[in-house]
């Protein structure tokens, strides 16, 4: 399952994220992955949480990020959620459609049981139809 969470920059995308994070932490049994632009919210995050800045690992496409995310999930198998803040930035979709990045990761948390919540950059409005009922926060 993919999950948005969506709204222009400097809305609190990130304040909902760590607030699900670090409630989830407590719920599920399997380990939960935070991919962001830096290590800044390190310590907003239970240390249960594995912090992975992905700004480290020189990723120049969508392409290059899905093999990152697919490699994170092949080391960890009790990987139940992965969180990923500034969605856009460390993707590298930043002004693309992310209809087909978005439907490529719904097949992998099919497949690997693997469940992603991502905090996008954008309005509501701005996001394909396809995706609307995907959003759990609006803001």
């Amino acid at each position: 399952m993919v999950q948005l969470i969506v709204g222009k920059k400097g809305k609190g995308k990130t304040k909902q994220l760590l607030d699900k994070v670090n409630s989830e932490i407590k719920e599920i049994p399997g380990s939960i992955v935070y991919l962001d632009k830096s290590t800044k919210h390190m310590y907003e995050l239970n240390n249960k949480v594995r912090l992975i800045d992905v700004s480290q690992f020189m990723i120049e496409n969508s392409s290059e990020f899905m093999g990152f995310v697919s490699g994170v999930i092949s080391q960890d198998h009790d990987l139940e959620q992965m969180y990923f803040d500034s969605f856009l930035k460390i993707s590298c979709l930043e002004g693309q459609d992310i209809l087909p990045f978005i439907t490529k990761l719904e097949k992998v948390s099919e497949t690997f049981g693997v469940e992603f919540i991502l905090s996008v950059s954008m309005d509501e409005s701005e996001l394909p139809a396809e995706l609307k009922d995907k959003i759990i926060v609006s803001l």
